[in-house]
């Protein structure tokens, strides 16, 4: 993370496929500190999947307030991420 801020990057696309699944269960406090850290370095994040496979009203909930904001934001394609 430090290396990115350092390098000058201003914003970080991930995809799904790059993360380990339990990012996706909140209750595992994995999304949480991660996403701490790209706040902290005021790093924007752009996490990338199909999360209709997801079925947890908790996920869509932060998915959604997430999206309200401009620092963490889940988008189905690299295309509506730049959109956004």
């Amino acid at each position: 993370m430090g290396d990115l801020y350092c390098q000058d990057f201003d914003s970080v696309v991930i995809h799904e496929k790059n993360i380990i699944p339990h990012f996706f269960d909140l209750k595992t406090g994995i999304a949480g500190e991660i996403l701490q850290k790209f706040a902290q370095y005021r790093l924007p994040l752009v996490v990338i999947s199909d999360f209709s496979k997801y079925k947890s009203g908790s996920l869509e909930a932060f998915i959604l307030e997430s999206n309200k904001g401009r620092h963490i934001n889940f988008r189905t394609s690299i295309a509506e991420a730049f959109r956004r």
